[in-house]
C-alpha cells in the first residue's frame, strides 16, 4: 500500500481525544422507527434531549430493509417496514437546532459506503456542529444491503480497515496519493476539512474487529450487556492497545440500556456493572416500550436519568 499526504500530518489513529476521568456520560438513542417523519417532532426531540442534559445521541444505520415475502423468506431483526433515518442528514438537521449535545452513529455500516464521500459528509457535519460528532462504524450483517449497494459482502472487514486509514488521511491532507486494495486516490483532497480529529469508534465483537478497534479506534460499541463476554472483550482491547504501545486512558466504551422492561433498581444495577467495567458512555433506548410521542420518549429518558444520574456522576 502506498500513501503519500502533502503536507504530512501526524497520524492520530488510536490517539484518545480526551480523558473521561471515570465519569459515565449519559445519552439517548434516537427512536428511529417511532419518531416518524414530521420535522417539527424531530426538532422537538433533539432540543428536548439537549434540555434534559443528554450528553450525546446515538442513531442506528440501515439503508435498505428486505421484503419478508422475498424468495426464501426473511428472518432478520428488521424488514422493509421498519424505518431508519439517514444519519448524516438527520444529525446535520439537529446540529443546526442544538448547541451542546454530541451526535454519534451507532453504527454506520461503513463498507457499504464510498469512503471519500463519507469523509466529506463527516467533515461537514463536524464543522457545522462545532466538533460534536463521533463516527461509529461497523461492518453490518445484511447481505441484502450489500447486494443493492454493489459492495462484496465477504470483503467487508478488510475494506473497513482500509477505509478508516483513508478517512483519517483525507481529513488532514491537502493533496493525497493513496493506493490500497480497494481505493485509489491520485493527488486529490476534500475541502473543507475538519479542524480537529473526528473520533472513530468501532462496533462488533469478532476477534479481528477487536484488534482493529484497539489499534485504529478511539472507542468501542459493545453488542451485549455488562456480562462476561463484554468483560473479556474489554480485556482483549486493553491487551491489543498495550501491545501496540497505545494508552488506554481516553479510549471510550459506549454501552446502551433499555427502557423497556426496566425499573430504577434494574437500571442502577445495570449502570453500576457497566461502570465497573470502565464504561465511559451509556445511552438509554426508549423505543419498543410503548412510547407513542416525543413527549413520551423524553419522559422515559428523564426517568432513566433520574434513576442513574448520581451513579453516573460518581
Amino acid at each position: 500500500m502506498e500513501a503519500i499526504a502533502t503536507p504530512c500530518a501526524a497520524h492520530y489513529a488510536g490517539a484518545p481525544p480526551h480523558s473521561f476521568g471515570g465519569r459515565v456520560q449519559l445519552g439517548i438513542v434516537f427512536p428511529h422507527h417511532e419518531i416518524g417523519t414530521d420535522a417539527g417532532a424531530i426538532k422537538a426531540y433533539a432540543q428536548g434531549a439537549e434540555a434534559l442534559g443528554a450528553h450525546h445521541m446515538l442513531i442506528y444505520d440501515h439503508v435498505l430493509g428486505a421484503d419478508p415475502h422475498r424468495p426464501g423468506g426473511w428472518a432478520g431483526p428488521y424488514d422493509k417496514d421498519v424505518a431508519f433515518h439517514e444519519p448524516f442528514t438527520v444529525f446535520s438537521f439537529m446540529a443546526a437546532l442544538t448547541s451542546r449535545i454530541e451526535f454519534a452513529t451507532c453504527v454506520l455500516v461503513l463498507p457499504q459506503r464510498q469512503t471519500a464521500l463519507v469523509a466529506k459528509q463527516a467533515a461537514e457535519l463536524a464543522i457545522l456542529s462545532g466538533n460534536r460528532f463521533r463516527l461509529g462504524v461497523g461492518t453490518g450483517w445484511n447481505e441484502v444491503e450489500y447486494e443493492a449497494l454493489a459492495v462484496p459482502f465477504a470483503e467487508r472487514g478488510k475494506r473497513q480497515q482500509e477505509q478508516v486509514e483513508l478517512l483519517r488521511q483525507l481529513w488532514v491532507s491537502d493533496s493525497l496519493t493513496y493506493g490500497g486494495s480497494f481505493h485509489t486516490v491520485t493527488q486529490a483532497s476534500i475541502l473543507p476539512r475538519p479542524d480537529k480529529p473526528i473520533p472513530i469508534w468501532f462496533g462488533g465483537i469478532a476477534p479481528a474487529l477487536l484488534r482493529r478497534c484497539a489499534t485504529l479506534g478511539d472507542g468501542w460499541f459493545p453488542l451485549g450487556g455488562p456480562n462476561d463476554a463484554s468483560a473479556k472483550a474489554i480485556s482483549t482491547l486493553r491487551a491489543h492497545r498495550a501491545a501496540a504501545g497505545l494508552e488506554w486512558d481516553g479510549f471510550g466504551i459506549q454501552a446502551q440500556a433499555q427502557y423497556r422492561g426496566g425499573n430504577p433498581d434494574r437500571w442502577r444495577t445495570h449502570a453500576s456493572r457497566w461502570q465497573a467495567l470502565g464504561c465511559s458512555h451509556l445511552a438509554i433506548a426508549t423505543h419498543n416500550a410503548g412510547n407513542a410521542s416525543v413527549e413520551d420518549h423524553l419522559a422515559a429518558a428523564r426517568e432513566y436519568f433520574d434513576a442513574v444520574g448520581e451513579l453516573a456522576a460518581a
